[in-house]
């Protein structure tokens, strides 16, 4: 089993920056791929970035790209997501997801079998 943790969330003004981290357990992660997807009131899930544990290959959805990096560091067994310029359209519970060794970078909801608790962003205008 897989167990992860967010952390990190809360509210910020527009135009300000959060660090999202997402502690992972249970496995070894030298081959999985790990992703933060985020749901408002009302909308879908939605893919906001992933990353191969093995070579930190990278995919970012079209909504985040420039304002938002994500990052993982081995030894702690942490993935991280930077958020800077955020948006009022930013607010959300972000979630952190977990999946198998993968030949791709997945960008879709159902591709991932572990999933943490999920942590509030808002962003206030």
């Amino acid at each position: 089993q897989v167990q992860l943790v967010e952390s990190g969330g809360g509210l910020v003004q527009a135009g300000g920056s959060l660090r999202l981290s997402c502690a992972a357990s249970g496995r070894t992660f030298s081959s999985y791929v790990m992703g933060w997807f985020r749901q408002a009131p009302g909308k879908e899930r939605e893919f906001v970035a992933a990353i191969r544990w093995s070579d930190g290959r990278t995919r970012y959805g079209d909504s985040v790209k420039g304002r938002l990096s994500i990052s993982r560091d081995n030894a702690k067994n942490t993935m991280y997501l930077q958020m800077n310029s955020l948006k009022p359209e930013d607010t959300a519970v972000y979630y952190c997801a977990a999946t198998r060794p993968r030949v791709n970078v997945p960008g879709t909801a159902d591709e991932y079998a572990y999933w943490g608790q999920g942590t509030q962003v808002t962003v206030s205008s």
